[in-house]
């Protein structure tokens, strides 16, 4: 048995195998508190994203997910199984009347407050946040759907409290929790490449940070609560698309393995706003919503920029010494060199998170310094897509004139907005580490190229590194599907499924959709022959060639007119649509029957093209 948990004193102690870096890592007292149980199961690790990188393990005889937080994020190469006592959600709070925020609120008591409690838009000198409480709607609220895993996984909460009127009222920014003190935060941010000034949570507040029964403390943060100081010409408020996007693809990029933001919850009301979606116009009025988000920070490069900008050293070092203590325990606070170290992290964490985007064809949307963690964690989910036909330049906002942020741009816009940070953390530094950041900087490509093709192997089923012929295989593939327009998603997904043996003899039938259309290149028969030599060259057995490949390949993905489906049906107060793509997107890389009938991943509709999402929220 490679793979033993040992329950001692109620604690696990745990030893991995790690196949992919050949070498054995041995971690103990994960935190975790284990019940003792005489059954033992097969459970096999399972890719998760959290800032701690927690490992996941999913037992083929119960229902539930086991996590146990560790400081490393394993994933096998293959889908061995691990031996190991199974762990339900025990003790969850079922009364949300007990449940509660601590009362040492780090935020507020450690960073500077706005003294000035109007909650008036204005500009907001030598703080960090502004206490400012959410505005309740003023017609009845419904609540859309929740996410048990955030629940029970985050908050401790058994689902079962989405049933009482304490909780919804709360999710909808209409209950005070005792000793809780609500914020919005203060930031700046280059937007489309040009310094915007001060921005902030415009239509976001902080209820408070809960510390969980594992001891991570997250941030909960309502969007949509109404009015803030950093509001600028808005409401404060979002609609109901918006909202139904956010509080899904929070969850499906969680379930995809990537690191983000969760989602709890989603309220709407009947209250109305203005919106003139496309900018063109034609305003009309739409139904508000709200979700319940949250993050391990909400920091972001912007946060620091603002301050930079404005000549406050003092409170940038404070804010950035703030940040390594609570979010980078590997950075020695004592270090001379500490912020050296955390622009290093943070360079390979961006590059990380952006390969992993252009995997499954995410595509953010509007990647401004405000909008980049400085936890390298997908935040701010507004006019993202998703590629449907393989296009480098696809653009998703309709705000974005010039493509700034099309798919293939994103990397280079990780460099820019990384250059923006080393250039905020400037003050901070001597004048031999602002040549050591600007070296650490020009690494980000190879950092970026190094993951991006580490990820693209395991696409394509394969273990080991072979540089250049990997690299020309990768780019063959990818130009002959651009050329054919055919679906990213798919066509990776379709090659983890059919038979090699009827991929090499042109056997490919109708129900791969996908794969006819790159059957008809010219360059196609030739890619196949490269592809079958290079998994001879690993001696690959075709099993174990798909089962790398459907764990990396998902089947399932939050399209936008997948997106729209659910938009449309909550607008008119069914929540059904919502509440299905939510659970099937909970397993991405696994056959779903609902799914198919609901037609995920058939082609998509004629009328999918013709969507547009834009800025407009």
């Amino acid at each position: 048995m490679e793979n033993a948990k040992v329950v001692q004193n109620g604690k696990c102690s745990i030893q991995f195998l790690c196949v992919l870096l050949l070498l054995s890592i041995s971690v103990s007292d994960c935190g975790r508190t284990l019940p003792k149980c005489s059954t033992s199961h097969n459970l096999k690790l399972k890719p998760a994203a959290c800032s701690v990188f927690p490992v996941v393990f999913e037992c083929k005889n119960h229902t539930k997910l086991i996590t146990c937080t560790c400081p490393y994020f394993l994933k096998p190469a293959d889908q061995k199984e691990f031996l190991f006592y199974p762990i339900e959600r025990e003790n969850l709070i079922a009364d949300f009347q007990s449940w509660s925020f601590p009362t040492d609120h780090r935020l507020y008591m450690t960073l500077p407050i706005d003294p000035v409690t109007t909650n008036v838009i204005r500009q907001v000198p030598e703080a960090v946040f502004s206490v400012v409480y959410p505005i309740p709607f003023r017609s009845g609220s419904r609540l859309a759907a929740v996410s048990d895993d955030t629940l029970a996984d985050i908050l401790d909460l058994s689902p079962s409290v989405a049933s009482s009127g304490d909780f919804v009222k709360f999710v909808s920014g209409d209950l005070e929790r005792e000793s809780a003190i609500p914020l919005s935060h203060r930031y700046g941010g280059h937007q489309f490449g040009y310094w915007a000034g001060q921005l902030g949570d415009g239509r976001a507040v902080m209820l408070g940070e809960y510390v969980n029964r594992k001891g991570e403390r997250w941030e909960l943060q309502l969007k949509g609560s109404g009015l803030t100081p950093y509001s600028r010409q808005g409401d404060g408020r979002a609609v109901i698309r918006s909202s139904v996007r956010e509080f899904l693809c929070s969850e499906a990029m969680y379930h995809l393995g990537i690191p983000t933001s969760r989602a709890a919850s989603i309220v709407v009301s009947n209250d109305t706003v203005i919106r003139d979606k496309f900018y063109d116009g034609h305003p009309r009025r739409e139904k508000m919503a709200v979700v319940l988000r949250l993050a391990r920070s909400w920091f972001r490069i912007g946060s620091l920029e603002i301050l930079t900008v404005s000549g406050k050293t003092k409170l940038l070092k404070q804010l950035v010494d703030f940040v390594i203590s609570e979010y980078f325990p590997a950075i020695d606070t004592n270090d001379f060199g500490k912020y050296l170290a955390f622009f290093q992290e943070l360079v390979r964490e961006t590059a990380f998170m952006i390969a992993l985007w252009q995997s499954v064809g995410f595509t953010h949307g509007v990647c401004n310094t405000d909008n980049f963690s400085l936890l390298s964690i997908t935040i701010d989910y507004g006019p993202f897509g998703f590629l449907d036909a393989y296009d480098p330049k696809f653009i998703p906002n309709t705000s974005d004139d010039e493509g700034r942020y099309s798919y293939e741009n994103q990397p280079d816009v990780g460099a820019f907005n990384l250059e923006k940070l080393r250039h905020a953390l400037l003050p901070l530094w001597s004048e031999k580490e602002k040549l050591l950041s600007q070296k650490m900087l020009s690494n980000y490509g190879d950092q970026y190229r190094l993951k991006f093709m580490e990820i693209f192997r395991e696409k394509l089923g394969l273990s080991a590194s072979h540089v250049e012929e990997d690299e020309n295989l990768v780019a063959v593939l990818l130009r002959i599907m651009s050329d054919t327009k055919a679906d990213f998603t798919m066509t990776f997904r379709e090659l983890s499924e059919i038979d090699l043996a009827k991929l090499k003899s042109g056997e490919i039938s109708m129900t791969f959709w996908a794969l006819k259309k790159v059957d008809t290149h010219e360059w196609f028969s030739g890619w196949v022959k490269m592809y079958v030599k290079r998994l001879q060259a690993e001696e690959q057995t075709d099993t174990k060639r798909q089962a790398i490949m459907q764990k990396t390949n998902p089947r399932y993905i939050l399209r936008n007119w997948i997106a729209q489906l659910a938009v449309e049906k909550v607008e008119k107060n069914d929540f059904s649509v919502l509440n299905d793509l939510h659970s099937i997107f909970k397993n991405p890389f696994t056959y779903q029957e609902k799914a198919e009938r609901m037609g995920l991943a058939d082609p998509p509709p004629d009328w999918a093209s013709r969507l547009k999402v834009s800025c407009s929220s």
